[in-house]
């Protein structure tokens, strides 16, 4: 496992991070979710990124049971503030932050977390407001750095503009989606974290699993995919088209041209990116941790990737809107 700098953080973190989105605490059994963890941390994985709103804090919950065990510094925990957590409890507003990072800690079982993560922009709640609360939160020693999930490019200079005016915590990460099927952050995203010292940690690598191959264009999806469960499939619809899943099918040669499976090529393809410090992985069998593992340190010749993304460039603008 290879490791990169997290922003300008003094964290290490491995390329490969352990996600919990729909997984642990939902829709994977937790003896099955126990040993992904566990495999996690024998291939060297030693980041590992949840949010409040996963499973209604069941996500942070097991986490806090599996975690209590092992020494603190031997991984990087990450999590994230905003989606509702009740009716009234949402948002980033000062108060928000306090309670809901309070509620993270006490179901981890932590007195800190490595990263604290604003799960997307707040419109209803002042830039200002929510810059200084994260400050308190570093200022606490309850949050060691913060970070951000699918912020415009305009906000996230806002933010350290007011960081620059006001001595504010600096955001060190920003947690786009990203794959060979959804590119939108190198545009705006990407050039600005890459100009601040802000990395990128990569959801949805895979393309919610797209990008695995595993899904025949003429079949319905296997019994035991994401696509064909009802606690983890709500976001895969979109992409679940056939001449992208074609597409994908034309990918796999290339992959072994690489000498990888069609998974590791693509993490490999989000790794080529110097601006990303790790990809995140949602894996519900420990021998997905594995395989996925095998993407840290590939070395891909340029023309492969590039091979790929024509392909998919040219399937994804076959299936939008004239």
């Amino acid at each position: 496992m290879q490791y990169r700098q997290l922003g300008d953080s003094d964290l290490q973190v491995s390329e490969i991070c352990l996600g919990s989105w729909l997984t642990y605490g939902l829709g994977v059994e937790t003896d099955v979710a126990r040993a992904c963890l566990d495999t996690s941390f024998e291939l060297g994985i030693n980041f590992i990124d949840t949010a409040n709103v996963y499973g209604g804090g069941a996500a942070e919950t097991f986490l806090g049971e599996e975690l209590k065990g092992r020494p603190r510094n031997s991984y990087v925990l990450a999590t994230k503030v905003y989606f509702p957590m009740t009716d009234t409890d949402r948002g980033l507003s000062r108060r928000q932050v306090e309670k809901q990072l309070d509620a993270s800690l006490q179901r981890l079982q932590m007195d800190h977390v490595d990263l604290y993560q604003c799960h997307r922009y707040d419109w209803d709640t002042p830039l200002e407001e929510t810059m200084e609360a994260l400050t308190r939160a570093v200022d606490s020693g309850k949050v060691r750095y913060v970070g951000f999930s699918e912020w415009p490019a305009e906000r996230i200079q806002a933010a350290l503009d007011l960081t620059q005016s006001r001595g504010f915590a600096k955001f060190v990460s920003s947690q786009p989606q990203y794959s060979l099927v959804h590119r939108e952050p190198e545009e705006e995203v990407i050039p600005v974290c890459a100009a601040n010292g802000i990395s990128q940690i990569v959801w949805s690598p895979l393309g919610q699993g797209v990008l695995t191959g595993k899904y025949d264009p003429d079949s319905p999806p296997p019994a035991d995919t994401r696509a064909a469960s009802d606690a983890m499939g709500g976001f895969i619809g979109g992409l679940m088209k056939p001449e992208l899943l074609r597409a994908v099918q034309r990918l796999k040669p290339i992959a072994q041209e690489a000498g990888l499976t069609l998974p590791q090529f693509a993490l490999a393809w989000i790794l080529r990116e110097p601006n990303v410090a790790s990809a995140i992985i949602g894996a519900s069998r420990p021998s997905q941790v594995r395989e996925n593992a095998g993407a840290s340190g590939a070395r891909v010749d340029a023309q492969l990737f590039e091979r790929a993304e024509e392909i998919i460039k040219e399937a994804v603008e076959s299936t939008e809107p004239a």
